[in-house]
């Protein structure tokens, strides 16, 4: 079976089908495939993670829009992360979930190589998200949940934190962890060591 996702090209992959067994935050979820279990990291994407602005948020989305239905998932080039997760795109019902969550603004672009199918329109959506101030993007909070230089100074590299211009920063003197990192601005703390697009991952 293949599937075609009308905003993306052709992937040429074998798709999967599988159930959910939880959502585990904005951008990861445990599946059952066939007989076994797994967990599925969303391509293309970054949702806030515990302890940072909007988390909560992102992952109520990330809920809806992946409970009830069956669920297709779609490959790239990598098939697992570092930490074993698979690496897809998922399809809830005619839903593409990892899009759906940045255009709705509970999740940023955040493209690895080599696995850039989706990454223009991953952009897209975001730029979109952004421009409407849809969720993260939004001014839902007393605190900053955009950085932007009209934003109390927040450094637009880090979205959902508000971290300053240099002098540098190093991990240890600041409490985020496990935060986005948009290297489109840069990174002028260099917390984001592995050029992976998190800073001071645990």
């Amino acid at each position: 079976m293949r599937w075609r996702l009308p905003e993306c090209p052709p992937s040429g992959r074998l798709v999967e089908s599988a159930r959910l067994v939880r959502v585990i935050d904005g951008d990861t979820i445990e599946v059952r495939i066939g007989g076994r279990r797994a967990v599925v990291r969303y391509l293309g994407i970054n949702a806030p993670k515990r302890g940072q602005l909007f988390y909560a948020q992102a992952m109520g989305a990330n809920r809806r829009l992946v409970s009830g239905d069956a669920l297709h998932l779609v490959g790239d080039v990598s098939d697992v992360d570092r930490y074993g997760r698979l690496l897809r795109r998922v399809i809830a019902g005619q839903t593409f979930v990892n899009l759906a969550l940045v255009r709705e603004g509970y999740a940023q672009a955040m493209t690895v190589p080599p696995d850039v199918a989706c990454a223009e329109a991953f952009r897209a959506a975001e730029a979109e998200a952004r421009s409407a101030g849809r969720g993260l993007w939004g001014r839902l909070t007393s605190t900053p949940t955009v950085a932007s230089p009209s934003t109390r100074n927040c450094h637009p590299a880090y979205p959902t934190i508000c971290l300053l211009p240099p002098p540098d920063l190093d991990c240890g003197e600041i409490p985020h962890r496990n935060f986005p990192v948009d290297r489109r601005y840069g990174d002028p703390h260099r917390l984001d060591g592995d050029h992976d697009g998190m800073g001071c991952e645990q």
